[in-house]
C-alpha cells in the first residue's frame, strides 16, 4: 500500500518553544490514522502542516511522494476535504450551494453536478427535500457538521482531513457521525486524517493510531499492537481512559432517577434494552432509534425518546 502522506524529521517552533519535535510518520492511502493525545499535544499542528495552513520550521512533508512546497497551495487544497471542530459553513449560503462549492470552483460539468447535492444528502440521512434550500442557521450541530462531511467529500477528494469535527456535539450526535465516517470510508476507501483527543473515538475510527505528548509521537501502530504492547506508561494510562461522558456511565436506572422528566411513552415496537445497562449504550440505540424500551424482569416499564435526550444533552 502506498503512503499519500509522508512526514520527515518535521520540526515546528514557536519563538522558542518546540510545537512539533522530529516528527516521522507515513499515512497509507485508503486509511482511517488517528492522531491522538491530550490538549497542546501537536496533533491539530500536524493537520494543518498537511495542507500547508502551519508552515514546518524544518524538515518536510510530502503528498503523493512530492514536497507540498512543489505544488500550488489552492489547487492541492482542492484534494484535501477539511472537516473542522467550529462548523465552517458559509452562512449566506443554502446547504446545496455549500455542498456543491469546490464542485463549482473545479469547473465541474453540469451533467457531473446534476443531483450531487441531494444524492449526497440522502446518503447521510437527511431529506434533499426538506435541506437543500436551507440555510446553516437553520440546521442542528449535528445537521451542519453532516452537510460539513459531505461538503468535503464532494469532490471527491484524495484524503480528507478532520479536525475534532464532533468533539463539541451531544453523545447521540457524536455516534451517529462516527458511523457515518465508517460508513463513508466503507464506501469510498478515501483516506481519512482524524484528530481527536478521545482514545475511545480514536479506537473505534481508526486502522492506525499515532499517540502524541508535548510535540512528539510516543507511539504510532494499530489499535490492537498499542492495547497489547504501549510503548509506556504513559501511553498505558491513556489507552485504559475511556473519556465517556459522565451521564454514558450512568446506568439506565440511576439516569431516569435523577431525571424522571425524561422518560416517554412506551412504544412496543421499538427495541428494548435492561434498565441496569449503561447509558452509552442507549445512546448507540437512539443513534439509530428514535424510542427505545426500559425493560425489567421482561417488561417494558419506560422508554428513551431521541427528542428528549438529545434535548437535555444539548441544554447541558
Amino acid at each position: 500500500m502506498k503512503n499519500i502522506i509522508e512526514f520527515k524529521d518535521v520540526n515546528k517552533n514557536y519563538d522558542q518553544k518546540k510545537a512539533l519535535q522530529d516528527i516521522n510518520l507515513q499515512i497509507r492511502e485508503g486509511e482511517i490514522f488517528v492522531l491522538v493525545g491530550p490538549s497542546g499535544s501537536g496533533k491539530t499542528t500536524s493537520l494543518k502542516m498537511i495542507n500547508g495552513l502551519i508552515p514546518v520550521t524544518s524538515g518536510e512533508i510530502l503528498f503523493k511522494g512530492k514536497d507540498i512546497h512543489e505544488y500550488d497551495l489552492q489547487k492541492m487544497r482542492w484534494q484535501m476535504g477539511y472537516v473542522l471542530q467550529q462548523i465552517a459553513l458559509f452562512p449566506n449560503m443554502t446547504v446545496k450551494e455549500n455542498i456543491e462549492l469546490i464542485p463549482s470552483m473545479l469547473k465541474w460539468s453540469k451533467e457531473d453536478m446534476k443531483d450531487l447535492a441531494s444524492n449526497l444528502l440522502q446518503e447521510v440521512g437527511l431529506s434533499p427535500e426538506k435541506y437543500l434550500k436551507r440555510y446553516p442557521k437553520e440546521l442542528s450541530g449535528g445537521e451542519q457538521q453532516r452537510v460539513g462531511i459531505i461538503r468535503a467529500i464532494a469532490s471527491k477528494p484524495d484524503i480528507i482531513l478532520m479536525d475534532e469535527p464532533f468533539s463539541a456535539l451531544d453523545p447521540i450526535s457524536r455516534e451517529s457521525l462516527q458511523n457515518l465516517v465508517l460508513d463513508i470510508h466503507k464506501n469510498l476507501q478515501t483516506t481519512i486524517v482524524f484528530v481527536t483527543h478521545n482514545m475511545q473515538e480514536a479506537l473505534l475510527l481508526a486502522d492506525r493510531i499515532a499517540i502524541m505528548r508535548d510535540g512528539q509521537i510516543i507511539q504510532c501502530d494499530t489499535p490492537e499492537n498499542i492495547s497489547d504492547n504501549p510503548a509506556n506508561d504513559f501511553v498505558r494510562d491513556f489507552f485504559k481512559e475511556t473519556h465517556r461522558d459522565e451521564d454514558g456511565k450512568e446506568t439506565i436506572l440511576q439516569f431516569l432517577a435523577n431525571r424522571p422528566m425524561l422518560a416517554a411513552n412506551i412504544d412496543d415496537k421499538a427495541p428494548r434494552i435492561n434498565i441496569n445497562s449503561k447509558m452509552i449504550d442507549v445512546f448507540s440505540l437512539l443513534s439509530k432509534n428514535v424510542i427505545v424500551n426500559i425493560e425489567d424482569n421482561g417488561k417494558n416499564i419506560a422508554s428513551l425518546s431521541q427528542d428528549l435526550v438529545f434535548k437535555y444533552l444539548s441544554e447541558k
